[in-house]
């Protein structure tokens, strides 16, 4: 097909943690496995751009490490804005900082709907189309499971894609609509979807013993706790093996090559194949990030949660436990008698796990999102309903900045 009648589909992402752009990248395949030459799919960062203000451009480098040096002020600050009022203020001040960098890239890639995997830019996104004649469809993808920010639930977004009923009814609570409302999960690459080979199969494709139990261990810069739980594991007595993923943190793979291992390992720094890794696995040791949880349940895969960030993270945890699918690990102790309830009597009660987690997971995720994102792209721009008054304060506030609204 021509490039000139593809539809065109903006995704906005930033590299906030790993999850917002993980998202962006599952979208775009889905886009592109189902609509093929129909369809062109670019994903930009905004805070990338040179002209985004270097505050912002920073905040993506820093956030790793406000999270892991200072969780308890990041819960704070997490919290503190987490209400109407600061969470209107900051609204405010994205506007003013990003509405220049947003206009443009709209301007320059020409859209026919767009998708923001990050709730920051939905503001000033808003903005910018409000002074516009054409109201070109905007879609919003939550990417945490049981706590979000109210700053996602844009009441001016065309359709709001949550996880599950939790969040949708975060949604309505914080003024959304049920038609606005679509939940399919978080969307995860579609190999989950698409992989239909047994754990024995995937194993050995992957030169990994094929009847061991297999103990997939996903870290990150933020998992403090993961050595010290490895450690307990690593003198547990069972009969396991064990899959250790660095998630490219140099200092975490240089860490797992140094230890002294009492079952088969096999030790990676980064990995592009984690839907074949996921699906081979057991149970998962990791942080309880809304990504690896997403990409885990939709493997059918059981976690024990190291690693929980105060804020979001911790109804991402909250989740899992509530659904039976895995634990938060809050001691050594509450480790070791975990660890071995699953292990023993043959796993069943690991196996048990693993039925949970599949009930809930939704591989499929990615497709749905596409399909609704395909909707609204091949409806075509909307009219823009005029709203003066609004438009009227938008201006005035960039006026006040010396922000140009051509």
């Amino acid at each position: 097909m021509d490039d000139d009648a593809k539809k065109r589909v903006l995704i906005l992402t930033a590299d906030a943690g790993f999850g917002h752009r993980s998202v962006a990248i599952a979208i775009k395949k889905a886009l592109e496995l189902s609509y093929e030459d129909k369809v062109f799919v670019e994903i930009r960062n905004p805070l990338d751009d040179s002209d985004a203000p270097a505050l912002l451009r920073e905040s993506q480098s820093d956030y790793d490490r406000v999270v892991k040096e200072s969780p308890e002020l990041y819960r704070l600050g997490y919290e503190a804005s987490d209400a109407n009022i600061p969470t209107t203020l900051m609204e405010s001040v994205l506007t003013i900082l990003l509405y220049e960098v947003i206009r443009e890239n709209l301007k320059e890639f020409k859209p026919d709907v767009i998708v923001s995997t990050y709730p920051m830019y939905l503001a000033p996104l808003d903005s910018v189309l409000t002074l516009q004649r054409k109201k070109i469809p905007v879609i919003s993808v939550i990417t945490d499971l049981a706590s979000v920010h109210q700053i996602w639930f844009k009441k001016d977004v065309d359709v709001c894609i949550v996880p599950n009923d939790i969040v949708k009814n975060l949604a309505y609570s914080n003024g959304l609509k049920a038609s606005q409302i679509e939940v399919c999960g978080i969307p995860v690459h579609p190999d989950f979807s698409v992989i239909k080979a047994s754990k024995k199969e995937l194993r050995k494709s992957l030169t990994w013993n094929e009847k061991l139990p297999t103990i997939l261990v996903v870290g990150s810069s933020r998992s403090e706790q993961m050595i010290n739980k490895l450690n307990i594991i690593n003198h547990s007595g069972f009969d396991f093996q064990l899959i250790l993923v660095a998630g490219n943190d140099k200092k975490l793979f240089d860490q797992f090559n140094k230890i002294d291992w009492h079952h088969p390992v096999k030790i990676y720094e980064f990995v592009s194949e984690m839907p074949k890794f996921l699906k081979a696995a057991d149970l998962n040791l990791c942080k309880a990030g809304g990504l690896i949880i997403t990409e885990s349940l939709a493997s059918g895969l059981p976690m024990l949660l190291t690693d929980v960030i105060p804020g979001q993270e911790v109804g991402n945890a909250k989740y899992v436990e509530d659904h039976t699918s895995g634990f938060q690990i809050r001691s050594d102790q509450d480790l070791v008698e975990k660890f071995y309830h699953l292990m023993v009597n043959n796993q069943d009660k690991l196996k048990e796990l693993q039925k949970n987690a599949k009930k809930i997971g939704k591989p499929d995720s990615a497709f749905e999102a596409a399909k609704i994102i395909w909707k609204l792209a091949d409806f075509g721009q909307l009219e823009n309903i005029k709203n003066k008054e609004k438009q009227t304060s938008i201006i005035g506030l960039l006026q006040k900045f010396n922000i140009n609204v051509e």
